[in-house]
């Protein structure tokens, strides 16, 4: 994830496309590539188009950059190093959708999945599965709601009503959010009453 300029918009497409790729390459490698990584990546047989464009990209802000040394090349501002928490989820009723991110967990260098993020565990209701009151859990994105395995950790929002953290259950038209905690019934709903956000990918807890 890329700390973009305020001129964001002033980017031709051919720009916008390099540093798209540019913010991909570097999140993944931890490097700039050369010129001739990017001249594969954009299809093109030159270096010309290349370094007119790294030089429009700093020019405007985008990156610095030497002419000359493709592996000087930096992205403005870097790359946040972290994951965004985006708010609260409630482990034991409901409570209002996601946040503005307040700050980010520095984690980056384990976890690589595309999108992860965090939320801080209010609530008892996951107990039994090990997540406690005060907990941060790192959320992975889910593109497929029909994969989802039965009895998965989710982040679910439910329409008019607000987000909680269960163990997810399917069952003819509905969807059933079950706690780890004896002291809370299942939540069941029309499956279409449900949005899934993310699957428990780790749980963070602060010693």
């Amino acid at each position: 994830m890329s700390v973009l300029p305020s001129s964001a918009d002033s980017l031709t497409p051919a720009q916008q496309e390099l540093y798209d790729w540019l913010v991909d390459y570097i999140g993944t490698h931890h490097h700039s590539p050369s010129i001739r990584q990017m001249m594969q990546a954009m299809g093109l047989r030159s270096p010309a188009p290349i370094q007119s464009r790294l030089r429009h990209l700093q020019q405007k802000g985008w990156i610095t950059w030497q002419e000359g040394q493709a592996r000087t090349l930096q992205l403005i501002g870097g790359l946040v190093s972290g994951i965004p928490v985006l708010g609260a989820v409630a482990a034991g009723g409901l409570v209002e959708t996601f946040d503005d991110i307040q700050e980010h967990l520095d984690l980056s260098p384990v976890l690589e999945k595309r999108g992860v993020f965090a939320l801080t565990v209010n609530g008892d209701s996951m107990v039994d599965s090990h997540i406690a009151h005060g907990d941060v859990v790192l959320m992975e994105p889910v593109h497929e709601p029909s994969l989802i395995r039965d009895g998965t950790v989710v982040s679910a929002m439910v329409r008019g009503s607000g987000t909680t953290l269960k163990h997810f259950h399917r069952r003819e038209g509905l969807v059933i959010l079950e706690a780890a905690n004896p002291a809370y019934e299942p939540i069941e709903l029309d499956a279409e009453q449900v949005e899934v956000q993310g699957k428990l990918l780790a749980v963070w807890r602060q010693l």
